[in-house]
């Protein structure tokens, strides 16, 4: 299963392009599953699909879903919630909170992991929140190990002589239980999101903010491991017009389309998709724009990579090894870089990661770091008094 996650600056299509995406990868014959949270591509796919055989589309309802999360909630509390005194919530009486169309995106990525489809489109929200959600399984599954470490489970036999010989309660067995469903889940989203099958595709339409969103974009994008599928240039207009108001616009754009085209040389693949003079209101209009394909049968290995982090030896000629942490379209004031532990937390821009140490690294003290081309080099010395000595 292919998985292609389209976002991009906010107005710039995501919405348009991914259900053109699906449409064209559909009317090659493939199993196609939109996700989305707007309504619009269900209706276009209604009218020239009536039968069903173009792609299914699953709206993103984060109302429903929190409400629903909300009353599951209240059934499993309830005998606790009633000692307390608590007057339970009605369903019509719920209303979302901030933050709950994030949960309601994962359930979503997770229920299409467990399906039966050649490609999943999803729409997802414009950059920056759509990498603050892909990161979140991860950040998410390392909470709760922190919090409630699985092998302490192991030691629920001991609890109640525990308890005693402590003299405060222990966790009760329901957050365990709790807390292994909730990484079960994460687990299945961080495992379809790091895929080797799964790739991110930008959508921006040609502007000085574009420009720059999208430069963040692929720094944010190598700084979680994500690889890009292909950069859309959306709604381009017409080179060549006899009307001077629209010929100076389409000349200011290509302008910036050739910036994007100078960030991205030998990075991604670019793609142009015309402006069709009107908002597309129909699945013949969608098909009008074009999109790049998804082939069905692409093997992982032909999905763009992600740029790997390598290790360098250079003890023998510089006494340091290297980490290089590729992050293209980074800037050195946006860096921010600390060592906890054996972990790295590493900040860029408005994005960031906790990693772990590779085995090696582990042993050194962190001697330095320099960005240059689009490449963070982190320098480790040797610890004498953990570094295995050699005859």
């Amino acid at each position: 299963m292919r998985t292609l996650l389209v976002t991009g600056p906010g107005g710039a299509g995501r919405t348009t392009l991914a259900a053109a995406t699906a449409l064209g990868s559909a009317r090659q014959g493939q199993r196609v599953l939109l996700l989305t949270s707007d309504r619009e591509p269900a209706e276009w796919f209604r009218d020239t699909f009536p039968d069903g055989d173009g792609p299914v589309v699953r709206r993103i309802d984060s109302g429903a879903y929190f409400r629903a999360e909300m009353l599951a909630f209240q059934e499993r509390a309830a005998t606790a919630l009633g000692l307390l005194g608590a007057t339970p919530l009605a369903e019509e009486e719920l209303t979302e909170l901030p933050g709950s169309d994030r949960f309601a995106l994962l359930r979503a990525l997770r229920d299409a992991a467990a399906g039966d489809w050649d490609l999943v489109v999803v729409d997802l929200p414009p950059l920056p929140d759509a990498l603050a959600v892909l990161a979140l399984p991860a950040q998410l599954r390392r909470y709760l190990r922190r919090l409630l470490p699985p092998e302490r489970q192991a030691a629920r036999a001991l609890r109640p002589m525990l308890a005693q010989l402590a003299g405060v309660p222990m966790p009760a067995e329901w957050l365990y239980e709790t807390a292994g469903r909730w990484d079960g889940e994460l687990a299945a989203v961080q495992a379809l999101v790091e895929a080797p099958t799964t790739s991110v595709r930008l959508v921006a339409e040609p502007g000085p903010a574009a420009t720059a969103a999208l430069r963040t974009a692929r720094a944010g994008l190598a700084l979680y491991g994500l690889a890009i599928d292909t950069v859309v240039a959306n709604r381009i207009l017409p080179a060549a017009s006899a009307d001077p108001w629209l010929s100076g616009l389409a000349a200011e754009q290509q302008d910036h389309l050739k910036a994007l085209y100078a960030d991205h040389e030998d990075h991604e693949g670019l793609g142009e998709v015309p402006h069709l003079g009107r908002a597309p209101r129909s699945a013949d209009d969608l098909a009008l724009l074009g999109v790049p394909d998804v082939t069905r049968d692409a093997a992982p290995d032909s999905v763009r990579p992600a740029p790997e982090w390598t290790v360098e030896d250079r003890r023998d000629p510089d006494g340091v090894l290297v980490w290089r942490i590729p992050l293209p379209g980074a800037r050195k004031p946006d860096l921010g870089l600390v060592r906890r532990g054996d972990e790295l937390v590493l900040t860029v821009g408005p994005f960031r990661r906790i990693v772990a140490l590779p085995s090696a690294l582990r042993r050194c003290t962190v001697s330095g770091a320099g960005l240059a081309d689009g490449v963070l080099n982190v320098r480790f010395t040797p610890d004498p008094d953990l570094w295995p000595r050699t005859r």
